[in-house]
C-alpha cells in the first residue's frame, strides 16, 4: 500500500512532463500546420533569439561571476570581506524587477538619457533601445552571475590557494598562476553556475514578455492563447524541455568533476597558502571590479525603485498591496508545507528503503526545479482537455483551472524538488548507524521519522520551508496563467503594473519581492561566514 502511494506521488508530480512528452501521441492536422506554419515564419527567430540571448547571457555570468569570485577566493584588498556576501545580494531581485527598474531609467525619455543629452548637448538616441536582446542578456546577467560567483568561489576556496602557493615557489609569475592553475580548476564548477543560469534564461516570462522579445517561452505562450492549440504549444514546450535537460545533463556532469582531493598542505587550511595582498591601483581596481555588479544588480535598482514610489507616493495602493501580499503569503507559506512534507516522505522512504521506484521517484521529483513555468502550465492543462472532452460530466477543468488546487500543484511540481534537495542534504549529515539503533530499541517506520528524523532535521526543514516560499512569491508564468479570479499575487500585479508603465506602483509590490528575495540570501551569506577563509 504504501509503495503505490508513493508511486502515485511521484505520478502526480511528473504529470505535467509527461503529458507534454506524450503530446506528441495527439497528432492532429490542426497542429501540424501551425507547427509547420510557426517553422517556416517565426519559429527560426524564436531559436536564434533564444540562442543568442543564452550565448550573452554565458558570457556574461562567466566574467561576472568567475572575475569576482576569482577577486575574493585568490586576493585580498580593503574590504574583501563584506564583498564575500555583498556579491550575493543581486539573487534577492528577481529578473523581471531588475527589467522593470533599468527600463524606466535607461529608456530614450528616461532620467539619464534626457541628463546626458542636456550635459552634452546632444539630440537623438543616445544607445539603442533597452527592451531589446542585449537589454535582456544585461538584466539576467546582473540577476544570475551570483550562481557562478557561488560555485566558482567553494571551488577555488577548496584549493587554488595552495596550488598557487606551490607555483610561487616554483617561480612561476602570479598571472600564470592564476590563469594557469585557479581558473582552470574552476571549469567545472564555471559550468555548472552556467548551466543553472541558462535554465533560469529559458524559463523567463517576465523579462522577454515585458521587453517584447521573441523566445521559445513566448512561442509556447502565443501557440496556447493566441492560436488556441495546446497540442501545438505542448509540442514547442517538448522542444524547450530537451534543451533544458541538455543543460541540466552538463550541470550534473559539471559538478560530480567538481570533488577534489584535499592533500596536505593544499587545501584552505594549510598556512602558507593566503590569498595575495594587493595594494594601491590593484586594490583600487578590485574593489572597485567587486562593486559594480552589486550597485547596477541590486543598488542601483533599489535606489531606481524607491525614486519612482516616491514620486507617486500619492497614488500608491497600499489597501490593495495587504491583499495582494496576504494572497502571496497564503500560497507560499501552503505550498512550503506541503513541499517540505512531500520531500520528508520521499527523503525518508528512499532512505530506509532503497529501491529502483524510489530512486525514479527523487528523478523525477527533481527535474521539476529544472522545467520553465511555460511548460508546467502547459502539461497541467493538456490532461485536463482530455479529460473535459472524454467526460464532460467530471469538469476536471474547474476543479484546476483558476483555482488554489491548481495553482498549489503546479507550484509543488516546480519547487518540490527544492525542498528535495535540501532535505537529502539534512539526511546525509545523520549517521545510517542512529537508525540502526533506533531499530533495535523498536522504534521503526514513521516513529522513527518523528522521534528521531524530525529534531536532527528541524534547521534542514526551516531553511527549506524558507526556499520555497520565496521562490513560490516570485514566480510569475505559472500565476500569471493558473491564479484564481481576482486573487492576484504581488508578482502578477508587479508585472501587470510595470506593463502598463506605471513603474511607481509597481515599485511597491517589486520591493516587497525584493525584501522577501533577501531571505535565502541571508542564508547563503551566514553559509559563507561559517566556510574558513582562505
Amino acid at each position: 500500500m504504501a509503495s503505490m502511494l508513493f508511486a502515485l506521488l511521484a505520478l502526480t508530480l511528473a504529470l505535467p512532463v509527461l503529458a507534454v512528452l506524450g503530446s506528441w501521441l495527439q497528432w492532429s492536422p490542426q497542429s501540424a500546420d501551425i507547427l509547420r506554419a510557426m517553422a517556416q515564419t517565426v519559429l527560426p527567430d524564436y531559436a536564434l533569439t533564444s540562442l543568442g540571448l543564452c550565448l550573452m547571457v554565458a558570457l556574461g555570468v562567466t566574467l561576472l561571476g568567475l572575475g569576482s569570485a576569482a577577486l575574493v577566493s585568490l586576493f585580498d584588498f580593503p574590504g574583501r570581506a563584506p564583498f564575500e556576501w555583498l556579491l550575493l545580494l543581486p539573487l534577492a531581485m528577481p529578473a523581471y524587477v531588475v527589467a522593470y527598474a533599468y527600463t524606466d531609467f535607461l529608456q530614450f525619455s528616461g532620467p539619464l538619457q534626457q541628463l546626458l543629452r542636456h550635459a552634452l548637448g546632444l539630440q537623438g538616441r543616445l544607445w539603442p533601445d533597452v527592451r531589446s536582446v542585449w537589454g535582456a542578456a544585461l538584466v539576467f546577467t546582473m540577476a544570475l552571475y551570483p550562481y557562478v560567483y557561488l560555485l566558482a568561489r567553494a571551488a577555488l576556496l577548496e584549493r587554488a590557494c595552495g596550488l598557487m602557493e606551490a607555483a610561487r615557489l616554483l617561480g612561476a609569475p602570479l598571472r600564470r598562476r592564476v590563469f594557469e592553475i585557479a581558473l582552470p580548476l574552476a571549469r567545472p564548477a564555471v559550468a555548472a553556475g552556467v548551466a543553472l543560469a541558462l535554465m533560469e534564461t529559458l524559463a523567463d516570462f517576465g523579462v522577454s514578455s515585458y521587453f517584447g522579445i521573441q523566445t521559445f517561452t513566448a512561442g509556447i505562450y502565443k501557440a496556447w492563447l493566441a492560436m488556441d492549440n495546446r497540442i501545438a504549444a505542448a509540442q514547442l514546450a517538448t522542444l524547450l524541455l530537451v534543451g533544458v535537460v541538455v543543460l541540466l545533463q552538463l550541470e550534473q556532469r559539471a559538478q560530480k568533476r567538481m570533488r577534489f582531493h584535499l592533500g596536505r598542505g593544499s587545501g584552505q587550511g594549510s598556512a602558507e597558502a593566503q590569498p595575495v595582498r594587493l595594494h594601491g591601483t590593484a586594490a583600487a581596481l578590485a574593489w572597485g571590479a567587486c562593486a559594480l555588479p552589486v550597485f547596477v544588480g541590486f543598488v542601483g535598482p533599489v535606489l531606481i525603485l524607491l525614486q519612482a514610489m516616491a514620486a507617486d507616493a500619492a497614488d500608491l495602493p497600499w489597501l490593495r498591496f495587504g491583499q495582494w501580499a496576504l494572497n502571496s503569503l497564503r500560497l507560499g507559506l501552503l505550498t512550503a508545507v506541503m513541499a517540505v512534507g512531500v520531500a520528508l516522505a520521499l527523503a525518508f522512504r528512499v532512505r530506509t528503503r532503497a529501491d529502483a521506484l524510489g530512486r525514479a521517484a527523487l528523478q523525477l521529483v527533481g527535474l521539476g526545479y529544472a522545467i520553465p513555468g511555460a511548460v508546467v502550465v502547459v502539461g497541467l492543462l493538456l490532461p485536463l482537455g482530455w479529460l473535459q472532452q472524454s467526460w464532460p460530466a467530471l469538469q476536471a477543468g474547474a476543479w484546476v483551472t483558476a483555482t488554489a488546487l491548481g495553482l498549489v500543484w503546479a507550484y509543488l511540481v516546480r519547487f518540490c524538488a527544492v525542498a528535495l534537495q535540501s532535505v537529502q542534504s539534512g539526511y546525509a549529515r545523520i549517521p545510517v548507524g542512529l537508525d540502526d539503533s533506533a531499530r533495535l530499541l523498536g522504534v521503526t517506520g514513521w516513529r522513527m521519522a518523528q522521534r528521531l528524523h524530525l529534531p536532527l532535521l528541524k534547521r534542514t526543514l526551516v531553511a527549506a520551508l524558507l526556499l520555497v516560499f520565496v521562490d513560490v512569491m516570485k514566480e510569475l508564468p505559472v500565476t500569471l496563467v493558473l491564479r484564481p479570479f481576482n486573487s492576484d499575487t504581488l508578482a502578477v500585479v508587479a508585472y501587470q503594473l510595470a506593463r502598463d508603465e506605471r513603474l511607481g506602483e509597481a515599485a511597491l509590490p517589486s520591493l516587497a519581492l525584493v525584501l522577501v528575495g533577501l531571505i535565502p540570501v541571508i542564508l547563503l551569506s551566514r553559509t559563507l561566514r561559517q566556510t574558513p577563509a582562505a
